[in-house]
């Protein structure tokens, strides 16, 4: 589909990643772009409509989807990544927090904008993904679980709503230079290539977006020997945890 024109609602889009989905949206002329935030006064863009949104808020998201009930993109980029391994006391409570945002706020959004889309022609839904859809990073776990999660509702949705005519894009990155992966040190994506390669996507009617080279070298190992995927965890538990020791 074509991004000239559309009009289209980013979550999250206050910062980091959901301010540079709005950015590219407007500068590839989409017509109109609502940027979602929980405190919509942290949206300072004049060219973007500030919507008040909690993802996790079931009144929130149903009001929006009364009022934004002209859209052709929903794009999902709500996120929370909480750092916890899989044994830390905090475990499960870190997962439920996780699951709320990246799971049952994406599944919430999807349901009730499904019908909008419907009735503006079918349009697209992205959905935020991440390379742990497909691996464990043993110091994120409970994160991980979140996303695997949010791949199998993503491929769920994708299903379900091809005889509508809705696209349903799974994204994957690495990590992104944003303030969610402030403390990590290694080699990080720029939010606005995530969202270039996401657009492009949309216009090529792509179902996976591999937003980096972390997301296309792993993911080429996913599906061809995720045998070693099992094995890359196994090491850097070992290894930071000799690291330590």
């Amino acid at each position: 589909m074509k991004i000239e024109g559309c009009r289209a609602l980013v979550t999250g889009a206050n910062r980091g990643l959901g301010k540079a989905f709005a950015e590219a949206l407007l500068k590839a002329g989409a017509a109109k772009v609502y940027a979602a935030a929980r405190d919509p006064s942290t949206i300072t863009d004049s060219r973007l409509i500030p919507m008040q949104l909690d993802v996790t808020s079931s009144h929130d998201v149903a009001a929006a989807a009364l009022g934004c009930s002209d859209i052709d993109v929903l794009i999902n980029n709500s996120g929370a990544m909480l750092s916890t391994e899989i044994l830390d006391p905090r475990a499960e409570q870190a997962m439920r927090q996780e699951l709320e945002v990246n799971l049952f706020g994406m599944l919430r959004m999807s349901q009730a904008f499904a019908p909008v889309l419907a009735i503006n022609g079918g349009g697209a839904i992205v959905n935020m993904l991440s390379v742990v859809s497909w691996y464990v990073y043993p110091f994120n776990a409970t994160y991980c679980a979140s996303k695997h999660a949010a791949l199998a509702a993503t491929n769920a949705l994708r299903i379900q709503l091809k005889q509508q005519g809705t696209q349903v894009i799974g994204v994957y990155a690495g990590f992104i230079d944003t303030d969610m992966a402030a403390t990590v040190t290694g080699e990080k994506t720029a939010p606005s290539q995530v969202a270039d390669r996401t657009l492009y996507g949309i216009r090529m009617r792509r179902d996976h977006v591999y937003a980096d080279s972390a997301a296309e070298g792993l993911w080429e190992m996913a599906s061809t020997d995720p045998g070693k995927l099992e094995v890359l965890g196994q090491q850097l538990w070992d290894e930071r945890r000799a690291w330590i020791s």
